[in-house]
């Protein structure tokens, strides 16, 4: 059961396993509404309609019924947009040969999927 002060003690830290755990928690069951990479500074859709996975200690994005990232929870770098909109992943793609890619993924709705 976790501790109901859990909440106020969050790590700030980026870099921390902590926080990367945390958010990775956090992302877990996210429906999405469409999926976008980064590339060169551009921007290209590369799936529609999917969801942030957590399995065991990796974090896999599912769309367009593909996995378009599957990253340890440990290599992610991950931060929310301002809008709450979406969510920003850095990592490098164990699926696509470990290349680091930058993937944004957009909620549809803002709550989680049932399990």
């Amino acid at each position: 059961m976790p501790k109901p002060t859990r909440h106020w003690t969050r790590s700030k830290n980026i870099n921390s396993k902590r926080y990367k755990r945390d958010l990775a928690n956090y992302l877990d069951g996210r429906a999405l509404k469409c999926v976008t990479e980064r590339i060169n500074g551009i921007e290209e859709v590369v799936g529609k309609s999917g969801a942030i996975i957590k399995k065991d200690d990796e974090l896999l994005i599912y769309s367009s019924q593909d996995v378009l990232m599957r990253t340890k929870i440990e290599w992610l770098y991950a931060w929310e947009l301002m809008s709450l909109d979406g969510v920003v992943i850095t990592a490098p793609d164990i699926e696509h040969g470990g290349e680091e890619r930058t993937v944004i993924a957009f909620y549809s709705y803002w709550r989680q999927i049932e399990n």
